[in-house]
């Protein structure tokens, strides 16, 4: 028991068939392996050319019931799971005609891709639930004293040239190996499964109670399942030890984006940092709420520089110019591919230090230019489509889970209580700084002008020194860019509780306001904008950071 253990027997049936033909063409004409194998991976082996046992011929039992019901015979997990040191097994296993089975070669049904499907239904999301699968697997995992499982194609190189090593044999440390990685597996999968039912299960009640669901209702309860990705220097401080995890497949429907931080490729530059993966994540959140070309640049979660433009690089210009001095050290995501003037213009005319560079892409003219840069992280998603609908925060003996707040709302609803309506260029604005907004923590308040975030009053404990901190900044970006300082739009993450938010607006230039609306003095605050003739828009829905 514990040494390595020779492979005479395969049962292979896989539904990802990359490189299976390969891997047991090396077994049989190199180690003169006999293989088991079922249904459609059966008829790709025989197809190569490779000789294969049905596994009916087998087990001496049909596969039946639309092969529901195929390896789940004792034949099959007799042979897995007896133990090859106890006479008593061997013995038992003689009786009854059961031969070894030394390696078991699996990967599952596609169920996380079925239901990533909108369109998928209930009975075709059942019907990819793999039974046979993880129960070989398991059992195979469990007897990894004498039993060699694999569950990934990454693997089947590794075990070939551990077989070369070993005159055909495994040994025990790669068995244990793999059958831990055979138990994250179907851990992960079974986590799929149910997080996708509870998640079905609670969107069918609201329906049931005639309400409408939101994108992900949470459901009674579901198991987040997690990869380490890397292990970080530290954390926020270098005394806190770190590391970073990406969701599993079985549960990234609901956390993961199309294009996520956490997967991005990593171009060049040295290892993100635990401050560096959040401030990332709000930037390249930030900057997803734009179709237009844009540009965010982030320090401490809050974004210091904001702007849309004709293309990425007008976009950076403006932005960094709404706070050079903030801008340093900091974020930027862009929401386009980055060209070599971008580069050039943070590069070599601003000389600005960037912790991270994050984009969908980069011109080949571009990578070359931050080449230069060596230590600058530069992070490519491949795309820069939607958010994710979950997220989920960890507090002291649980978690807190909701919808992921988005910038989403119909523009139509808004109501317009002022006498005075926004001018078209004022909506421009308005709904550029109502974007941005939703990122600086609150009590959150953003100034815009021409599409750029000039002045932003993040996280104070009250929203009129919020107001008076957004717009001392923004007078202040007006007279570094000589130009006149007014005719400001602002943004409030949420209602004003009292019109002395709008009476400091006003003393600073701000010529209309957008905000939820909701409070209970909203006619004061809708008559001190009548009274100093700005323009105010409701949304009626808040969008706080807290």
């Amino acid at each position: 028991m514990g040494t390595d253990k020779k492979i005479s027997r395969a049962l292979i049936s896989v539904t990802d068939k990359t490189g299976v033909v390969e891997f047991a063409q090396s077994l049989v004409s190199d180690y003169g392996v006999e293989i088991i194998s079922t249904g459609g991976t059966a008829r790709v082996l025989e197809e190569a050319g490779v000789p294969v046992i049905p596994i009916e011929e087998f087990t001496g039992f049909p596969e039946m019931m639309d092969g529901r019901v195929k390896t789940l015979h004792p034949k099959v997990h007799g042979g897995l799971l007896c133990r090859r040191d106890s006479e008593q097994h061997m013995a038992e296993a003689a009786e009854h005609g059961i031969q070894m089975i030394d390696l078991v070669c699996v990967n599952l049904y596609e169920f996380e891709k079925t239901v990533a499907s909108p369109d998928v239904t209930f009975v075709d999301a059942i019907e990819h639930i793999d039974i046979g699968g993880p129960s070989m697997l398991r059992s195979a995992a469990k007897n990894n004293d004498s039993v060699t499982v694999v569950c990934d194609p990454d693997d089947y190189a590794r075990i070939l040239d551990e077989m070369s090593m070993h005159a055909g044999c495994t040994t025990l440390g790669t068995r244990r190996h793999l059958a831990a990685k055979v138990y994250t597996r179907t851990a992960s999968y079974d986590t799929a499964i149910s997080t996708w039912l509870n998640s079905y299960l609670a969107n069918e009640d609201a329906g049931a109670a005639g309400t409408t669901a939101p994108a992900f209702v949470p459901p009674a309860a579901f198991d987040l399942h997690l990869e380490k990705a890397q292990d970080l220097r530290y954390g926020e401080n270098p005394h806190q030890t770190a590391a970073v995890y990406r969701f599993a497949d079985s549960f990234g429907n609901f956390v993961s984006s199309a294009s996520p931080l956490v997967g991005a490729e990593q171009i060049q530059g040295k290892p993100l940092s635990y401050n560096n993966y959040l401030d990332a994540d709000a930037a390249w959140n930030a900057v997803r709420e734009f179709e237009e070309p844009a540009v965010i640049i982030l320090k401490h979660q809050n974004p210091c520089g904001s702007a849309t433009g004709e293309d990425v690089t007008e976009a950076y210009d403006r932005a960094f110019a709404c706070d050079p001095k903030s801008a340093f050290g900091g974020i930027i995501a862009v929401n386009r591919e980055v060209p070599l003037s971008l580069v050039e213009h943070f590069a070599d005319v601003n000389k600005q230090f960037v912790e991270v560079l994050i984009a969908p892409s980069f011109s080949p003219e571009a990578l070359e230019r931050l080449s230069k840069r060596t230590n600058l992280r530069v992070l490519a998603t491949g795309g820069a489509d939607g958010h994710a609908q979950l997220e989920a925060r960890t507090v002291d003996g649980g978690m807190l889970v909701q919808c992921v707040d988005t910038v989403d709302e119909d523009h139509s609803t808004f109501t317009f209580p002022t006498t005075r309506k926004p001018t078209d260029a004022e909506m421009e604005d308005l709904i550029f700084a109502w974007k941005v907004c939703k990122t600086v923590k609150s009590n959150a308040i953003l100034i815009a002008k021409d599409r750029a975030g000039i002045g932003m009053g993040p996280g104070q404990p009250n929203r009129v020194d919020s107001a008076l901190l957004a717009c001392q900044r923004a007078e202040e970006a007006c007279e570094r860019m000589g130009v006149e300082a007014g005719g400001f739009a602002c943004a409030s993450d949420a209602f004003f509780p009292f019109r002395d938010n709008v009476d400091v607006l006003a003393a600073h230039g701000v010529t209309a306001i957008i905000q939820p609306g909701g409070s209970v003095r909203d006619d004061e605050s809708i008559q001190a904008c009548d009274d100093h003739g700005i323009a105010m828009v409701f949304t009626g829905t808040r969008h706080f950071r807290h």
